[in-house]
């Protein structure tokens, strides 16, 4: 995509989605959902990743990633989950990508800069499994968005979007912090939810 006409806002939003869509490919990689030939070595940001090959999996994700686009450009996206279901769909555990743009940035943006920030993300999952949990047999993953506002009806791409079902955990969940930046013009953390040990899946199941 031409990137010398656009604003810093969606250059810089570009930037954001080119690296979730690798990023996310790399977090199913690692929780080893798939076979290992449903992805591909490729170098991107002069890191070797696992990129999603397979038709379905691959498209899936670019379509997600790149329909967040418009949305990241405005500032809507607070967050961007990777979600894993136990086979009763209630989450077992959460990546999650939590982003803010400075929508007043009006400079041009260095994109090697910003990718060099970006890449060290995609160095730690490459170290990040140790930190993560063994997945249930029958679990489902899913890509989730949350908006810090929602956007009208008739926008481009909000029909693409619904409302999530996920189910929420009783108790607060331990937070395990992989990487964070804070540069102008984004800031990014990439942590872990899992569920607290005292966690009760379905509270009908208390004495």
């Amino acid at each position: 995509m031409d990137r010398k006409n656009q604003t810093p806002q969606g250059q810089i939003a570009q930037v954001i989605v080119d690296f979730l869509e690798v990023a996310i490919s790399c977090v199913v990689f690692l929780k080893g959902f798939y076979p290992p030939r449903a992805f591909e070595r490729r170098r991107y940001m002069n890191v070797v990743v696992q990129k999603a090959v397979h038709p379905q999996l691959a498209g899936y994700i670019h379509s997600a990633t790149s329909g967040l686009l418009p949305f990241i450009q405005k500032g809507l996206i607070e967050r961007v989950l990777v979600i894993f279901y136990d086979k009763e769909h209630v989450p077992v555990e959460k990546f999650v990508f939590k982003l803010a743009v400075n929508q007043s940035y009006g400079s041009k943006i260095e994109e090697a800069t910003l990718e060099f920030a970006l890449r060290a993300f995609l160095i730690k999952l490459t170290v990040a499994e140790p930190l993560t949990r063994p997945l249930p047999s029958d679990s489902s993953w899913e890509i989730t968005a949350y908006f810090r506002s929602l956007p009208p009806d008739d926008e481009k791409g909000a029909q693409l979007w619904i409302p999530t079902d996920t189910k929420m955990w009783m108790q607060p969940p331990q937070i395990i912090p992989i990487k964070s930046m804070s540069c102008d013009p984004v800031k990014m953390q990439l942590y872990l939810e899992q569920p607290s040990p005292t966690e009760t899946k379905d509270p009908r199941t208390k004495c």
